[in-house]
C-alpha cells in the first residue's frame, strides 16, 4: 500500500512517544487481538444496554476527526467511549477548516492542542493516522484510511464470528465484492489470517487483482476466485462488500455483477446450514445482496456486528487510553 503525502503549513517536528495506537491490524500481534475479543466480551451487555455505563475514562476526551462520512463507525466510537465515561467532541470535514485547505496534520496538531486524551482518525489519505501518531502525544486509532485499513471494523467482524462459532481458527470466510478498494477486506484478511483462518476473494478480474492474495503474513491462507457459485457450499462466512462507486473514478459497472456476484436468496440456500452472512455496511441493496438474505433471521448477523462495534471500541478505547492512564 502506498501512502499519500499529507503537506501541512504548520512547522512540526515528528514526537517521540510511547503511545499506544491502533494505526492497522499488519502486524498486531494475535495476542493482543485475542485479548482484544476477550475484552470486547466482557464490554457486550454494557455495549447491548443490558448494563450500566462505567466510569473507566472519566476526565477523558476522545476527538473524533472524521473527515469521510460514516454513521456506524463514528456513533459506535462516541457510544464506546462515552459507555466507558469518556466525553466526546467530534469533528466532521464539512464542519472544519479542512473545507477552508487546512491539511489533515494541521487540522489534527490543532487538536491535540486543546488538551485531548485520545484522537479516532477517519480520512481519505492512506497513512494519514499514520502521520498524525508521529506528531501527537496521545494515542491514535484509526477508524479508515483510504483503501489501507479499518482496524476495528476487522476485529469486530472476526470478533462476530468468534461469538457465533466459539473459535476462529480454521475456519473458511469468503469476501465477495470490491475487495481491492476496501480497507474492511485488508483488514479481515490481515485478522483473519493470522489466527489461522483461511480466507477466499471473490469478485470479477478488476475487483479482485492476484496480487492481493500476498499481502498477509500469518498461519491462515488467502486465496483468489472468480466465481461465487463455486465456493458457496465450501464457506462457514461469507462476507459482502459494498461496490465503492467513489473510488472508481466514474469507471462503470459490468452490467451483469448482480447475476455473477450478487448474494441472491437462492445463491445463500447453497450455503452450509450453519452459515452465516456478513456486511460491513452502508448497503447496496439488490445489488451485492438482496434485502430478504441481509435480514435472515438466523443467517444474517448484519446488526450483530454493529453491536459489536460498540463492545470491540470499547475494548480498544480501554486498551490505548489505559496504557496512557497507567492502568
Amino acid at each position: 500500500m502506498t501512502f499519500l503525502t499529507i503537506a501541512g503549513t504548520m512547522p512540526a517536528m515528528a514526537v517521540s512517544t510511547s503511545c499506544r495506537h491502533l494505526l492497522g491490524l499488519d502486524g498486531l500481534p494475535v495476542d493482543t487481538m485475542r485479548a482484544l475479543f476477550d475484552r470486547a466480551e466482557h464490554w457486550l451487555p454494557i455495549a447491548k444496554g443490558d448494563a450500566p455505563p462505567v466510569d473507566l475514562l472519566r476526565g477523558s476526551i476522545v476527538a473524533n476527526v472524521f473527515l469521510e462520512d460514516s454513521t456506524r463507525t463514528r456513533l459506535s466510537f462516541t457510544i464506546a467511549a462515552q459507555r466507558l465515561g469518556a466525553a466526546t467532541v467530534d469533528l466532521t470535514g464539512s464542519g472544519s477548516s479542512v473545507s477552508k485547505g487546512e491539511s489533515l496534520l494541521d487540522t489534527a496538531m490543532n487538536v491535540a492542542a486543546m488538551g485531548v486524551n485520545a484522537m479516532v482518525v477517519r480520512c481519505t489519505p492512506a497513512g494519514g493516522p499514520m502521520q498524525i501518531a508521529d506528531h501527537v502525544t496521545m494515542p491514535v486509532i484509526n477508524a479508515g484510511d483510504g483503501a489501507h485499513e479499518h482496524p476495528t471494523q476487522g476485529l469486530l467482524d472476526v470478533f462476530t464470528m468468534k461469538q457465533r462459532f466459539g473459535t476462529i481458527d480454521h475456519l473458511r470466510v469468503a469476501i465477495v465484492g470490491d475487495i481491492a478498494s476496501s480497507r474492511v477486506a485488508r483488514s479481515n484478511m490481515h485478522a483473519l489470517t493470522s489466527v489461522g483462518a483461511h480466507v477466499i476473494l471473490v469478485g470479477p478480474p478488476e475487483l479482485v487483482p492476484d496480487d492481493l492474495a500476498s499481502i498477509t503474513d500469518g498461519p491462515g491462507t488467502v486465496e483468489i476466485a472468480h466465481d461465487l457459485d463455486s465456493v458457496l457450499s465450501q464457506v462457514d462466512v461469507i462476507m459482502m462488500l459494498r461496490v465503492q462507486f467513489e473510488r472508481h473514478e466514474g469507471k462503470a459497472l459490468s452490467p451483469d455483477y448482480r447475476n455473477r456476484f450478487g448474494l441472491t436468496a437462492a445463491r445463500a440456500d447453497q450455503l452450509p446450514e450453519s452459515a452465516i452472512v456478513m456486511h460491513p455496511g452502508p448497503m447496496n441493496r439488490g445489488l451485492e445482496i438482496e434485502s430478504d438474505v441481509a435480514h435472515d433471521p438466523v443467517r444474517s448477523v448484519i446488526l450483530d456486528q454493529v453491536t459489536h462495534g460498540v463492545a470491540m471500541r470499547m475494548a480498544v478505547l480501554e486498551w490505548v487510553m489505559g496504557d496512557q492512564r497507567g492502568a
